[in-house]
């Protein structure tokens, strides 16, 4: 007969950890969750869930509330820098994929997954970071945590992100997390900015000279309920040197870098407070998933840039699937290697779609801006139909 773990350490309590928690607890495997942070309902900006990630919120009760609290997003449009339409993508999806695409702010997101992993009986503990993890034979393996308490289970699962501390214990002398060159401003503003501009339920992002832009409902609380972005090459700085900036300088360079740009955009610059600054990293590929009993997911193995819109949405699959795979009862390292070998190939793709897409958002001259945006009225349709493996996907039925 062989082993049934009874037990995992996650470490992580973002998106791929509470899914994976509350679907092992279905497959009769207890967890715990340990998180590097406090635990807080106010931090991040806006991200969508593509209908494949909707698969797997339906999956666990709640893509519903999940609709509730965000907004449909029914396509994304694009601009010129000017204003000039240049085409539209990801229409009708709810029809062809079974779930529709959901504006969420991730704040909202992370209170309803750690909410649910509460009510599922599953244990959370914040300010656990993460420090070592010793694994020796016949053994529980052990978590070691910075404030000195250490945590016993059969088995780790590394939800921890990009920056992911188990990942330095799986693959010690692996690679880092590679910055893309760009950099990530967003955050919030009121319904009210985008009254003179009544976009519905449609996306609206812009492709400048150099960077892009992005906005669009997230949320019904009028006073907060519209996300807003603003890619750019880094020119030699990292977020922190922008972190470390003052609001007020902070949103003049915002100013500089989008003056000239179609409304709404000046107008949501200028009612943009709590601005979130954040590096453009990826992990394209990693020798290995896993070593001994521990085993990575979501951003921990696969990090994705955000030009894909499926960073969050492979989290989700990955719980799924790996409390899929859990339930088939076969020993721990093969099906650690199962889960790598079905999973890497199809996200390593969209990471490398994804930046592949960030290359739009570099640096153009006026006429390389201006044959991009041509390029781009004819080469949406194809784009389209290129990126329907990613929302045809569903976790539930592989």
């Amino acid at each position: 007969m062989s082993y049934r773990p009874r037990k995992a350490l996650i470490i992580g309590a973002g998106i791929a950890g509470p899914v994976a928690a509350v679907l092992l607890r279905r497959a009769g495997i207890e967890s715990a969750i340990y998180e590097g942070w406090p635990y807080s309902k106010g931090i991040g900006g806006g991200l969508q869930i593509a209908p494949n990630g909707m698969q797997v919120m339906d999956e666990i009760g709640l893509s519903n509330e999940l609709i509730s609290r965000g907004s449909i997003a029914e396509s994304f449009d694009f601009y010129s820098q000017a204003g000039e339409r240049l085409g539209s993508i990801n229409r009708d999806m709810a029809r062809r994929f079974g779930q529709p695409a959901v504006n969420v702010c991730r704040a909202t997101l992370n209170e309803m997954l750690i909410d649910k992993a509460w009510c599922a009986c599953v244990s959370l503990y914040f300010e656990k970071r993460l420090i070592k993890i010793e694994d020796r034979a016949d053994q529980p393996i052990i978590a070691y945590f910075a404030d000195g308490t250490t945590a016993e289970g059969d088995f780790v699962i590394g939800a921890d992100g990009v920056h992911s501390v188990t990942r330095r214990q799986v693959v010690p002398d692996g690679p880092q997390p590679f910055d893309t060159g760009l950099i990530g401003f967003g955050g919030f503003v009121p319904h009210a900015v985008l009254d003179g501009r009544p976009i519905g339920r449609h996306v609206e992002t812009t492709f400048g000279q150099s960077g892009f832009f992005g906005y669009g409902y997230c949320s019904p609380d009028p006073n907060d309920g519209v996300m807003w972005w603003s890619t750019q090459p880094a020119h030699g700085m990292d977020a922190a040197m922008f972190r470390a900036l003052d609001h007020a300088t902070l949103k003049q360079h915002l100013r500089g870098f989008h003056r000239g740009w179609h409304d709404p955009i000046p107008g949501i610059i200028e009612a943009a407070e709590n601005i979130v600054v954040t590096d453009t990293l990826d992990v394209a590929t990693l020798p290995t998933w896993s070593r001994k009993r521990s085993l990575l997911i979501g951003d921990a193995a696969h990090a994705t840039s955000p030009h894909a819109g499926q960073g969050a949405s492979l989290a989700l699959e990955d719980a799924m699937r790996l409390a899929r795979l859990m339930q088939q009862g076969r020993e721990l390292g093969a099906t650690f290697q199962a889960f790598e070998a079905e999973r890497r190939p199809r996200t390593e793709k969209i990471v490398a779609m994804a930046r592949r897409n960030g290359n739009n958002k570099r640096e153009f001259s006026a006429t390389g801006a201006w044959i991009r945006n041509q390029m781009m009225k004819w080469l949406l349709p194809l784009g389209a139909k290129s990126m329907e493996f990613m929302y045809a996907y569903d976790a539930r039925a592989v």
